[in-house]
Parts: structure tokens; sequence; C-alpha cells
């Protein structure tokens, strides 16, 4: 191995990039009927997508297959080589298969042409060669053909499977915008995700509720309201009224003013006294990530939860959002 200096390693790596760039904008320019005549298709379908290729095709199709079926196409991916051997079993006659073969002339997926034909499916291809053996058999054909790999034995499937991607990407896209696919069906799709909790997690299912909500009402001291919040842990009361309805907020942070004025006598001294009259607030039906940027934006760490006439119903923390992984 030769010894590279460190503009060689850059060099090669911004060409690379640039080949690669070159590739997606003469991509762009391809992307018309057939693409639209594809995406109809795909839409039409009644069953799933049947993403498969062979080798780094196959890596391709695995992903498209995975950003398809997270996008609301409802899709999966077909290995050719265990096709031939029992796993064609896996497709129904409503699904649509997208192939994808840079060379269009794959032995395994030509293999499983005529059996998917018997059964009726239809045919997607994405290829770079649009005089191929797939491209001719298929309903639709998808251009994805690169002037030039990046690899510079021009042997690498570099440009070619980056083109393939994109495509499957540009597939999905047009696909998820024409179903009218929203960020909360995406959430649903993803519930274990940071994105599906962000969308999907509500304050009710991680405010304290009951007697674990820390409440004094106005007339208790600053001692009773101590206690309380000793018990409750949350670093803060809801100071309230006989009818439960929320007058103020004492905290952690009006409790050491208080014990920095030699003045106040803590049991002498009600809340209401020294307790914030504007706390911030939020409902119950809110989603959770609304309180967290309602406690980053205030510079507070524990927010009353309300119902439409300002009951307290429930309290919570940055620690129940943290415990929650919304933070």
């Amino acid at each position: 191995m030769l010894p590279l200096q460190d503009d060689a390693l850059i060099a090669s790596g911004r060409t690379v990039i640039d080949i690669e760039a070159q590739a997606l904008v003469a991509l762009r320019g391809r992307i018309g009927a057939d693409f639209a005549a594809a995406c109809r298709l795909l839409l039409a379908c009644r069953g799933r997508v049947v993403c498969t290729g062979m080798g780094k095709s196959g890596h391709v199709a695995r992903k498209i297959a995975a950003t398809l079926a997270s996008t609301g196409t409802p899709a999966f991916f077909l290995h050719p080589g265990e096709a031939s051997h029992g796993d064609l079993g896996m497709v129904t006659d409503a699904d649509v298969v997208l192939a994808l073969s840079n060379s269009g002339e794959s032995d395994e997926i030509l293999a499983i042409l005529p059996a998917l034909r018997r059964q009726g499916n239809l045919l997607v291809s994405v290829t770079g060669r649009p005089q191929s053996s797939m491209a001719r058999l298929s309903d639709v054909h998808l251009d994805a053909s690169v002037p030039a790999e990046a690899c510079p034995l021009s042997l690498a499937p570099t440009a070619s499977t980056t083109a393939a991607l994109v495509m499957g990407d540009a597939l999905a896209v047009a696909l998820m915008e024409a179903r009218g696919f929203t960020a909360d069906d995406f959430a649903r799709s993803h519930p274990a995700g940071t994105l599906g909790r962000r969308l999907l997690l509500h304050i009710r299912d991680i405010m304290h509720t009951g007697d674990d909500v820390p409440t004094v009402p106005a007339e208790a001291s600053i001692a009773d309201a101590l206690l309380e919040m000793t018990r409750k842990r949350l670093g803060m009361t809801a100071v309230v009224d006989a009818g439960g309805v929320l007058q103020g907020v004492f905290t952690d942070g009006d409790l050491r003013r208080a014990l920095d004025d030699e003045h106040t006598d803590l049991h002498a001294t009600p809340v209401s006294r020294l307790m914030g009259r504007t706390p911030k607030t939020v409902g119950a039906d809110a989603l959770a990530v609304e309180a967290a940027h309602l406690m980053e934006e205030f510079k507070i760490s524990s927010l009353v939860v309300v119902d439409g006439e300002r009951r307290v119903v429930g309290a919570l923390n940055i620690h129940d959002l943290l415990r929650a992984r919304v933070v």
C-alpha cells in the first residue's frame, strides 16, 4: 500500500461526492411520466410492495422496503435467491413487486419473474439499463442509470446504488404525500422511537394525580407548604381555593427567598403572600413535549396541570419527562 498524504485522501473523498452528486442531478432530470406511473401503480396496490434485489441492490431494496413501510406503504424485502426455494409463498396476487438491479440482468430476479407473472403480480423495476431484460419485462421501468461509478475501477457499486436509493426515497415520499400521511401516522408506526414519544405521549400519560399532587390552601403557612413540597417531592406546591381552582404556585425558589428574609416567619406568614400568582400551566390533553418546551422557555422545572376551569388535576416536573424519555 502506497503512503498517502492527507490532501490526497481529502481529494479522493471529495471526488466521490462530486461524482455521486452529478449522478443525482442526472437522475432528477429523468423523474417524469414513468415515475408518476410507478407511483399510481403502487398507490393502487391492494397488498404490499415486495422489494427485491441481489447483492448491493438487495441492501438498497431492503432499506427502501423499510422506508415505504414507515411512511404509509406496506412493504417488505424478499431475497430473490431464497424466493426460488419457497419464499415466493410470501407473495400474494395482491402484491406489487419493486425490483432493483443496476444491470437489469440479475439471474435470480429473472428466474422468479415467470412465477410472479403467472400469479398476476405487477412489476416496477429500477435499473441502470433501459434496454435490459428486467426493464423490458416490467410494467413500469425507472431509469436510474449514472454517468459513472465513483469507484476508480468502475467496479464497486457506488453512484449507482446511491441513485437507486434516492429513487426509492423519491417514491416513498411521493406516495406518502399522495396518501396524506401525517406526523401522527408516522408516530403510530414508531411508538418506541423518540419521534413517537414526542407525538403520541400526552401529559395525562405521565402526570401525577390524586394524592400525589402537591396542593395547599391559600391560607396555609409557608411551613405547611414546605411540608407538602417535601412529601410530594415535585419541587413546588399548587395553592388552591376551596374549589380546587389554582390561585398560584409556591416553589423551591420562593422558599429560598423566604429563608433569606430574616423577617419572614415561616409559621405565621401565609403562603399566598409569597406564591407566584401567574404560574405556567398545561392541560392534560397537551403533548408531553409541550411541557418540555414550556420548562425550557421559562427556565422552570415543574408544571401544574389544570382543566378548563383552572382546577388542579395533576402536576409533573422535569424528572417525569426524563423518565418518559421526552427530553
